[in-house]
């Protein structure tokens, strides 16, 4: 699980890639930048066409605007599930905030550099939230309301279990995942990932916090799971919490 460093094909074929963008009005001209060997598929909730670059394999499929980024992940899952790349990474519209070197990222994979076992998070923060969202979803600036999270429901419905204490993830929702690893999970499974992402409040935030376990594995490094949180992987003034 997560991400190995690798220095030769593991085998006479170089894995498929594909990098999957939901989208709703952001400028996407930083696909330029994505290495060829990515097919590029945008899942694009905005009202405007998006200015795109011109590239081979790139689609844009417009899709309802429900839920968050969590709506278009699932979209592609259940529409290409037999037909799956390799390795498939998952980004908004926007990634960089949450992840500086994303295009460092692709283009490691790119070139074989880096070989994702699994499921891997893509980020420099690991933080954690309990069921209730009391650790960062309700301080969250953009929940002025102080909502509480439905991690309890949301556990229940997609899992038939009641959710952990507190739930350790990288913020953002941005991961690479492979086939083999989704298609563990039957495609009823991720059909109901997606009717709950339409139906349940704050569906995506909490499919924010648990990407690796709706692919079924623990996507924390084993060296950071009993760490205090947050921790930054890369310099950062962090801030205390009040």
């Amino acid at each position: 699980m997560g991400m190995r460093t690798t220095e030769h094909k593991t085998s006479g074929v170089w894995p498929t890639l594909e990098l999957v963008v939901a989208r709703y009005a952001e400028d996407l001209l930083w696909l330029r930048r994505v290495p060829r060997r990515f097919r590029v598929t945008v899942y694009d909730k905005g009202a405007e066409d998006p200015v795109l670059p011109q590239r081979h394999h790139l689609t844009r499929v417009q899709i309802p605007n429900r839920g968050r980024e969590e709506y278009g992940y699932l979209r592609h899952i259940l529409d290409r599930y037999d037909d799956l790349a390799d390795i498939t990474v998952f980004s908004q519209g926007k990634p960089f905030d949450h992840v500086p070197d994303f295009h460092k990222q692709l283009h490691a994979l790119a070139f074989h550099q880096l070989a994702v076992a699994d499921f891997h998070w893509l980020g420099f923060i690991i933080d954690e939230d309990d069921a209730e969202g009391r650790l960062l979803f309700q301080r969250w600036a953009c929940n002025p309301e102080v909502d509480t999270l439905p991690m309890k429901e949301f556990w229940n419905e997609l899992f038939a279990e009641a959710p952990p204490h507190v739930k350790t993830f990288y913020p953002s929702a941005h991961f690479a995942v492979t086939a083999e690893c989704v298609r563990r999970r039957p495609r009823e499974f991720y059909q109901r990932a997606l009717q709950l992402s339409a139906e349940l409040p704050h569906a995506g935030h909490c499919f924010e916090r648990a990407w690796d376990a709706v692919f079924g594995v623990d996507g924390i490094p084993p060296d950071y799971r009993l760490q205090p949180k947050p921790i930054y992987l890369r310099k950062i003034r962090a801030q205390r919490r009040s």
